[in-house]
């Protein structure tokens, strides 16, 4: 299974946030570091765009794993609902194209 692993510990911005997703991920230069970006580059995993180092099979998930979420949680509360939040609608647009979902959020 694909896996992207993030420290909650060591993200203590959003500059943080987004520049420990594009090592994670392998977003591409031209990732423009909002997380309207994070959600363009996490919608197509299926399709081979470039726009992640992860291509995925038609039924494979990536899992996106937050060690020490908590911490996360008690510096950035915000950011950490809206990238629960974002999961999910990257997951529903899958659905709407007939796909299953391709992420799947883990916060230890």
């Amino acid at each position: 299974m694909a896996t992207a692993e993030l420290n909650g510990a060591a993200i203590d911005s959003e500059a943080a946030f987004h520049a420990a997703c594009k090592a994670a991920f392998g977003f591409p230069d031209s990732y423009s570091n909002t997380i309207d970006g994070w959600v363009d580059c996490l919608s197509y995993l299926r399709d081979a765009d470039g726009m992640s180092k992860f291509h995925l099979k038609p039924n494979e998930v990536l899992e996106i794993v937050i060690k020490d979420a908590a911490a996360l949680q008690a510096k950035l509360p915000d950011l950490l609902e809206e990238i629960t939040f974002c999961v999910a609608g990257i997951n529903d647009r899958y659905d709407d194209y007939g796909e299953k979902p391709a992420l799947n959020l883990i916060l230890k």
